[in-house]
């Protein structure tokens, strides 16, 4: 329990610990950990904890989680922890969490607080390098994320923060200068050998950009052409924070795009790989959707 005193009327507030997390929650209605006692004090000194959770409610977003006074200190992440120091996410602080919150995955039901699926994407400790009410700065150590980041408090508004990675990209950064593949007009190969066919479809080439659950298509003129087909905008979510790059086909009745090629995974450029390899990385992720899917390949 914390005891503000404000020194011109002489009057103390107190500040209870997860009250806003418990006026949020009915526990006969909700799985989530809603702890009747109050949390013990923690102990800087002791290894301190993170995760984060991947919340797919009404809109994608990841819940950075850091362990802090015997509560996880909470920000909402739209688009994930960046991996290039040169991308600043958006974090919305919410309110703090209860420490058992560190193990809870499962489903919100509908017409609750944070309806909605939510897994532990990451887990681990992290080490405090600055904390004030203006910036915070820690370094994670998980399975899927390692490095230092800090959060720094946008302006005068007490819940939009900046997240921003420190240290160097891990992995190559998503490229923004690659163009579709154009078909052009040619001669059949004088045999099968070491070549693999493809339907065309009549639609407009494009280069799909997924990255932190959301989706950019660009045209062979750098056209952002995102806007005039919103029902692709599903594949983001799908693919969660898997970061791809993939060159496709998009038009037809009900929209849709055709993915036949995938450019970059998770940090990696895959034009160096054979077509074989490229190909067999695309079937391992979920692209069967209702507005697309990969295209046959023979």
């Amino acid at each position: 329990m914390i005891w503000l005193t404000n020194a011109r009327v002489a009057r103390q507030t107190v500040v209870v610990p997860l009250e806003e997390y418990r006026r949020k929650r009915n526990p006969g209605r909700t799985p989530e950990p809603v702890p009747n006692v109050e949390p013990a004090p923690g102990d800087p000194s002791s290894v301190q904890v993170f995760v984060i959770q991947e919340h797919h409610a009404r809109a994608l977003h990841w819940d950075l989680r850091l362990e802090r006074d015997g509560v996880l200190a909470s920000w909402a992440v739209p688009k994930g922890l960046p991996s290039d120091p040169d991308a600043i996410r958006l974090a919305v602080r919410t309110e703090d969490h209860p420490m058992e919150y560190a193990d809870f995955s499962g489903e919100i039901p509908a017409g609750e607080y944070g309806a909605g699926h939510l897994t532990i994407w990451d887990r681990g400790t992290y080490e405090t390098i600055k904390w004030t009410d203006q910036e915070v700065q820690f370094v994670l150590h998980g399975d899927r994320v390692a490095g230092r980041y800090v959060l720094l408090r946008k302006g005068r508004e007490p819940k939009n923060w900046l997240l921003r990675r420190m240290d160097a990209a891990i992995g190559v950064p998503l490229p923004h200068d690659l163009s579709p593949m154009l078909a052009s007009a040619g001669s059949l190969p004088s045999d099968n050998e070491g070549w693999c066919y493809e339907v065309r479809f009549g639609g407009s080439r494009v280069i799909a950009a997924v990255d932190g659950g959301r989706v950019r298509l660009t045209g062979p003129d750098d056209e952002d052409l995102t806007g005039r087909y919103p029902e692709v905008g599903g594949l983001g979510p799908a693919l969660g924070s898997t970061r791809v790059l993939l060159d496709g086909e998009v038009g037809g009745s009900p929209p849709g795009l055709w993915i036949s090629d995938l450019l970059h995974l998770d940090g990696r450029d895959c034009l160096p790989l054979p077509y074989t390899e490229r190909r067999a990385l695309a079937e391992s992720l979920p692209l069967a959707g209702p507005h697309w899917r990969l295209t046959p390949s023979y």
